[in-house]
């Protein structure tokens, strides 16, 4: 499975468990964990929505320095997330083939999984969390020490509320949604799925037709979480888990919503969508047992004019968008020629 906690199914529903470790990195250090540059590695695979978030967040607050990054295999093995991708099979600071070693050193035979994102302490190699709903929301508000000068503001406080409100039913019917369709395993539990994902996507695509972003004229948490999924819809949901009353490219207000962040520095330079692909059609075998991966979709749609500027907006609020991004951790260039 991706990250954002291990996920069960079975014949009842699909379910995802709860992230086991929720330490958080604070500024004040209050659950032993205080910020503190190059002190903390993040492990994602760039395969997974819920790491995504993550690599979004790092890039637009201009974190690459003070966090360092590891990005995992796109197909796991038995043995969970594995560094293949890296020299020798081993990640270069931690000195470790899986992320179930940094899982072990903090707590033998953990219930949950191995999931991404993970927050790994570098002196002591243990995991500090997965909490992958907590963890942008603190590198929003806790890191703000180690913000890049004009970062801009994620989770702005007289939005807070606003923005959790959007964020739990996105959760619950698009980011989550999309899974308990997937993963059905009785025709009426799919279908209830598949119909909550898409009644959802059509409420935002109202709330999205005359304002850029979901909630205030600028960028926030809730686009970051929006994004990672819409950006995966047509390559791996509308067809491996059966999310198909519609393409995203054929919903003109979602597709150019999308397109916008996308184009937005911080956005697409994180999207990988050969580790997306491989992963989704190679791993899920009780979903795609021949473990071909599809040649589709193009791509270079992505690339073409949104005109989503004309709503007004300010992408980064006060601040400035992020810089280039850090050698070693480009993606090629997709929809190029």
């Amino acid at each position: 499975m991706g990250g954002g906690g291990n996920s069960s199914y079975g014949h009842e529903s699909f379910r995802r468990s709860r992230s086991h470790f929720t330490d958080r990195v604070t500024a004040d250090g209050r659950d032993g964990w205080p910020v503190e540059p190059g002190r903390y590695r993040l492990v994602v695979s760039r395969a997974c929505p819920w790491a995504s978030r993550a690599l979004v967040s790092r890039r637009l607050l201009g974190l690459e320095d003070a966090l360092s990054l590891a990005v995992a295999d796109p197909v796991q093995d038995d043995r969970s997330w594995r560094f293949t991708l890296d020299a020798g099979g081993r990640d270069p600071v931690l000195g470790i083939r899986f992320l179930s070693e940094a899982y072990d050193r903090r707590e033998t035979g953990c219930p949950g999984g191995v999931s991404v994102p993970a927050l790994v302490d570098v002196p002591s190699g243990k995991l500090v969390t997965n909490d992958y709903q907590q963890l942008t929301l603190d590198l929003a508000t806790e890191w703000t020490a180690l913000h890049r000068e004009g970062a801009p503001d994620l989770y702005p406080r007289d939005r807070r509320e606003e923005i959790d409100a959007v964020m739990a039913e996105v959760y619950e019917d698009v980011n989550n949604g999309v899974y308990r369709a997937g993963f059905a395993t009785g025709q009426k539990e799919y279908e209830d799925a598949c119909t909550r994902v898409f009644r959802r996507l059509e409420l935002l695509t109202r709330r999205l037709e005359e304002q850029r972003y979901l909630v205030g004229d600028t960028i926030t948490e809730a686009d970051i979480r929006l994004f990672t999924t819409l950006v995966r819809f047509d390559a791996v949901y509308h067809g491996h888990f059966k999310c198909n009353r519609w393409k995203l490219t054929e919903n003109p207000i979602l597709w150019a919503y999308v397109r916008d962040l996308y184009q937005t520095p911080g956005f697409g330079d994180t999207v990988d969508f050969d580790h997306i692909k491989q992963h989704y059609y190679q791993v899920h075998s009780g979903i795609n047992p021949t473990g071909i991966v599809p040649v589709g979709p193009e791509l270079s749609g992505w690339l073409a004019p949104h005109f989503r500027e004309e709503l007004g907006g300010r992408p980064f609020g006060d601040g400035t968008a992020p810089g280039p991004v850090p050698a070693g951790e480009e993606i090629g260039a997709v929809g190029r020629p």
